[in-house]
């Protein structure tokens, strides 16, 4: 498999296997008109299986759907063809239309316009509650 090195973009690494899909969605890759490309299930030492995807443009990133689907993944930023960054992504403590409030009650259910805001009340059991009614998060 030969996949062109990255000029000007990142190298989304160490995402938990099976989850690039889930990543590519929500950031809405499909939308870009530039080269990404998405590897599934690759080897890896650390974690026996890993997927990565590489986009070939400095776009916005919403790390916060980063560190929400996959929290060990690491983002490598690319500039002229040299690493320059690499930020570790965590999960985030807030999450603002990443998950949405399934309770009927929730008063996002009438006042459609209102962002869906989550805040993260347990880091080990990675529990988000909704900031209106406290509902589960997904």
């Amino acid at each position: 498999m030969n996949i062109d090195s990255i000029k000007n973009g990142y190298v989304i690494d160490h995402i938990k296997a099976g989850k690039g899909m889930e990543i590519y969605n929500l950031l809405r890759l499909d939308l870009l008109d530039c080269p990404v490309a998405i590897i599934k299930n690759a080897s890896s030492s650390k974690m026996g299986k890993k997927d990565i995807i590489k986009i070939d443009a400095l776009i916005e990133l919403n790390m916060d759907i980063l560190g929400y689907v996959s929290p060990d993944a690491t983002v490598d930023i690319i500039k002229d063809e040299k690493l320059v960054e690499k930020k570790k992504m965590s999960l985030p403590e807030k999450l603002t239309n990443v998950i949405f409030c399934k309770n009927p009650r929730c008063i996002t259910t009438t006042e459609q316009e209102l962002p869906h805001i989550f805040h993260l009340t347990d880091k080990t059991e990675r529990e988000y509650r909704c900031v209106y009614c406290e509902s589960k998060g997904n």
